[in-house]
């Protein structure tokens, strides 16, 4: 192989290591999946790090996702996903901002974990009911037994008035 080659395919292997994991479908759970062409990025100037560049470099990100009418949420799920995400949703559309980071790589990256966790809270199965119970005999028995101890120590505290 030449070193010419070898240069080509080093520049090549970087540029998709750098693209990697940005295109791609976002896994939510086993379960959710949602394709890459399903959301929508938008870039604007951020008013994080950056130093000079901050003012000529788009790097802050917001990523959208059309919830209410993606084909990649399970219809049962829907309705739970909607209520639980109601106060973030304007018209079904679930839209998370990044903007922490100096580059716009590791913003789309935030944004795309902070979507992730977020539609992992809402999917997540409500939790159990709590199922109601009585205190057993015994512990009814020692609250009581305490009780009176206690008393009974409040009772030799006070004072005897002298006739």
């Amino acid at each position: 192989m030449t070193a010419g080659a070898a240069g080509n395919r080093a520049r090549t292997a970087g540029r998709i290591r750098h693209a990697g994991g940005v295109a791609e479908d976002l896994v939510v759970t086993s379960a959710l999946v949602i394709p890459a062409g399903e959301l929508r990025e938008r870039f604007s100037r951020s008013s994080g790090p950056g130093g000079q560049s901050v003012n000529t470099a788009d790097s802050r990100v917001e990523l959208s996702f059309d919830l209410a009418r993606s084909p990649a949420v399970p219809d049962w799920l829907r309705p739970r996903m909607l209520a639980r995400l109601a106060n973030r949703l304007v018209d079904g559309v679930l839209t998370v901002a990044a903007s922490e980071h100096r580059y716009q790589l590791r913003n789309r990256q935030a944004a795309r974990t902070r979507l992730a966790d977020l539609l992992r809270a809402a999917a997540a199965p409500p939790p159990a009911k709590r199922r109601p119970t009585k205190p057993s005999r015994g512990s009814q028995e020692r609250r009581l037994t305490a009780k009176r101890q206690r008393a009974q120590v409040k009772r030799g505290r006070r004072g005897h008035p002298e006739d």
